[in-house]
């Protein structure tokens, strides 16, 4: 552990989900190969296509609709609905394949559960502080088994824009009735959690490394209160 600012009194623990509470590379490889294999079952002239020419369409959808990069769940939908319109489907059939892809893909996507150890680390903190998450991504916190673990979790979309950006802190704040500065939030990102979270006024535990890749620091990186190289280091605020 490695305090570089020291932490005022807080009362909410704000978690990253993804590569914090669980390694999300397997899960997402697992979700896009599931995907893939609707695709070819249920429309074959995909098989044209390689995942270069799906990355290709996705950099040049996020350049027309630069929104769409807050709002993971809809970037999909929207590309999954232009691929196969490109492949020659009727907009009926885009459209109808689309939204059956993306649920094929949510399902695989939260086909997990969060391990005990954590779990318990977790249960043990909500005995002191408010839970709550704040993620990027778009798992479905109730199914992976932290449904009564967090007050609620929040995740880009419908207004809300991803971290760095403060808004989805922000509408935590809110939803909390307390202050920015009262929130300590932890994640594995030292863009997205760290700066996300310090420009927002509340205060940042940096999870290094998380359940990915060690992350070196930058010059341009706000400094997290706290570095972690373990999760279950955070018992430290139970006592």
């Amino acid at each position: 552990m490695n305090i570089s600012i020291r932490p005022q009194a807080f009362s909410v623990i704000s978690f990253d989900l993804d590569d914090c509470l669980y390694d999300n590379r397997p899960i997402i490889a697992q979700a896009e190969k599931a995907m893939q294999q609707f695709l070819l079952q249920h429309y074959p002239r995909s098989t044209q296509w390689q995942l270069s020419d799906w990355r290709q369409l996705k950099m040049s959808l996020l350049a027309a609709q630069p929104a769409l990069k807050h709002d993971t769940s809809l970037a999909r939908l929207m590309l999954l609905q232009h691929g196969l319109t490109a492949l020659g489907y009727s907009t009926e059939e885009a459209q109808k394949g689309a939204k059956a892809g993306l649920e094929h893909f949510r399902f695989y996507r939260s086909n997990f559960s969060v391990s005990k150890e954590v779990i318990a680390l977790l249960t043990s903190l909500k005995q002191h502080y408010r839970l709550i998450a704040i993620s990027n991504g778009n798992v479905d916190y109730q199914r992976i088994g932290l449904g009564d673990i967090f007050e609620f979790a929040l995740s880009p979309g419908n207004g809300l824009k991803q971290k760095p950006a403060k808004d989805m802190f922000v509408h935590a704040a809110q939803k909390l009735g307390t202050p920015l500065a009262s929130i300590l939030h932890i994640g594995d990102s030292a863009k997205s959690d760290v700066e996300g979270a310090r420009r927002a006024g509340c205060q940042a535990v940096w999870l290094n490394p998380g359940f990915g890749v060690k992350e070196c620091a930058k010059a341009h990186q706000q400094l997290a209160h706290i570095t972690l190289s373990d999760i279950q280091l955070l018992k430290c605020f139970i006592n």
